[in-house]
């Protein structure tokens, strides 16, 4: 059963107003060579009584926040799961969002046929606004600000993610969440794939961490500065040259009048 598994892993946080369509998302799948990990980290609404309902699902509780930054939560929640995932391929999952049925078995597909791609990001399906999200194409530099589609929409092969763990600070840049930091990481290494298809549904939610982060306002100008500090750092660490275009130049600029 080991060969071909793949790996779902949740994080979770006061998400029960999502969590049954989530969960129910993730066990509906057509394909059943999956385990699904879910790492609740310290929720106080009644987020495990309905974790707990869903039988095939291994949760691990943390009962103490390791930091006070909730990327930095999120991040440390996705490397202990790590740790326990046994699938070759990993997809990651937000517990507000939710996968279509036949998400893990076209991804699967397609990364058969594709060996050579380590990470993939497939379209996700914005359920507020009821269509498809879909980036303006442009060419990605270190001098400009990165575009990439939300966590759930992330796949990676494990020994691909886990060069990325190893590489990663554990506790700088506490306003960069993961989706950020592995998408910078998969550009840096000339990994980063988009597929033209959409197989997750994306539901935002107003008390999410996303949703701090409002355009133009003080710690948004703080996380994208932070953005572009962390692709120096791995810049750096992969050996490659890091453009500091007009686009860092300008967000320097506002963060030090800030």
């Amino acid at each position: 059963m080991k060969k071909n598994r793949v790996s779902i892993l949740i994080t979770n946080y006061n998400k029960q107003k999502f969590l049954k369509k989530s969960l129910t998302s993730c066990i509906n799948q057509t394909y059943k060579n999956k385990e699904i990990l879910l790492y609740d980290d310290c929720s106080t609404d009644n987020s495990i009584d309905i974790i707990k309902k869903f039988k095939k699902i291994k949760l691990i509780i943390n009962n103490k926040k390791k930091y006070s930054s909730a990327p930095l939560n999120q991040i440390n929640g996705i490397k202990e799961l790590t740790n326990f995932a046994s699938g070759d391929i990993v997809f990651l999952l937000d517990s507000d969002d939710e996968f279509k049925k036949n998400k893990l078995k076209q991804i699967c597909k397609f990364l058969k046929v594709n060996k050579d791609i380590n990470f993939l990001q497939d379209l996700p399906f914005d359920k507020k606004i009821k269509t498809v999200s879909r980036l303006k194409k442009r060419s990605f530099n270190t001098g400009i600000w990165p575009r990439f589609y939300p966590t759930s929409t992330i796949t990676i092969r494990k020994n691909f993610l886990k060069r990325f763990m190893k590489m990663d600070l554990p506790n700088k840049f506490p306003n960069l969440e993961i989706d950020a930091r592995i998408c910078i990481f998969a550009y840096l290494s000339n990994e980063f794939r988009i597929i033209d298809k959409s197989y997750t549904i994306y539901n935002f939610d107003h008390l999410g961490i996303t949703s701090k982060y409002k355009k133009f306002r003080k710690n948004w100008w703080v996380k994208r500065l932070e953005a572009f500090r962390y692709m120096d750092y791995t810049s750096k660490k992969l050996d490659i040259n890091f453009n500091k275009g007009p686009d860092y130049l300008i967000t320097r600029l506002i963060n030090f009048f800030i």
